[in-house]
C-alpha cells in the first residue's frame, strides 16, 4: 500500500506539472489530486517538494523513453511521425490543457539539482531518438541534430498550440519537420 501511495503521488505530480506547471503543483494540490493522506508527504519525500518533482520528472522521462524504444527498427520518418503523433494526441485528448511536464519544470525551477534532472531527461531522449533515427536511415552525422530538432520542434509546437488553443500551429510545425526528415532519407512523397 505504501508503494502505491508513493507512486500515485509521483503520477499525480506528473499530471499536475503537465497541466499547471511547477508553480501550480504544491504538496496540497498533489494531495487533493491523488487523495493521499497528508502524513504521506514527508514519509515518502523527506527531502521535500524538489524530491517529489525530481521523481516525477524521472517517471515522465522513463515513460517517454519506453515509448521511443518501442519504435526500434522503424524507418526514421516513421519514428518522427510517431513522435509527433504522441504529442498531438496529448494536446487533443486534453483539449490543449496539458503539455510536457519536463518543460514545465525546466522553465520554472530554481533548483540546480532539479534542473540537472530535467537536462538528463532531455539528453536521454535526444540520444535514444538519435540512435533510432540513424538505425532508421539517417547518417551518423545527421542523427544528433535531427533528434534535437525533433524534440525542440515538438515542444515548441505544443506550447504554441496550447497558447492558441488549436492544433494548427502544431500541425504546421510537424509537417515541416516531417518533410525535412523525408528529404534526409530520400523518401519525399512516401508515407507510412
Amino acid at each position: 500500500m505504501a508503494k502505491d501511495t508513493r507512486q500515485q503521488m509521483i503520477d499525480g505530480t506528473v499530471h499536475l506539472l503537465a497541466r499547471g506547471g511547477l508553480q501550480q503543483t504544491s504538496f496540497a494540490t498533489v494531495l487533493e489530486h491523488t487523495g493521499a493522506p497528508r502524513g504521506s508527504i514527508y514519509h515518502h519525500f523527506p527531502e521535500g517538494k524538489d524530491q517529489l518533482v525530481s521523481e516525477a520528472v524521472a517517471a515522465s522521462g522513463a515513460r517517454s523513453i519506453a515509448m521511443i524504444r518501442a519504435w526500434q527498427g522503424e524507418r526514421a520518418e516513421v519514428i518522427a511521425q510517431r513522435f509527433f503523433a504522441a504529442w498531438r494526441l496529448l494536446l487533443t485528448s486534453t483539449n490543449f490543457s496539458a503539455g510536457c511536464a519536463v518543460v514545465a519544470v525546466t522553465t520554472a525551477t530554481e533548483s540546480t539539482d532539479v534542473l540537472k534532472d530535467t537536462a538528463d531527461v532531455f539528453r536521454t531522449w535526444r540520444e535514444e531518438l538519435s540512435s533510432l533515427l540513424v538505425e532508421g536511415g539517417l547518417s551518423e552525422a545527421q542523427g544528433p541534430g535531427t533528434a534535437a530538432m525533433l524534440i525542440a520542434a515538438a515542444e515548441g509546437a505544443v506550447v504554441m498550440s496550447r497558447a492558441e488553443q488549436r492544433i494548427d500551429p502544431f500541425d504546421l510545425v510537424s509537417a515541416e519537420i516531417l518533410a525535412r526528415i523525408a528529404s534526409l532519407t530520400g523518401s519525399e512523397g512516401g508515407d507510412e
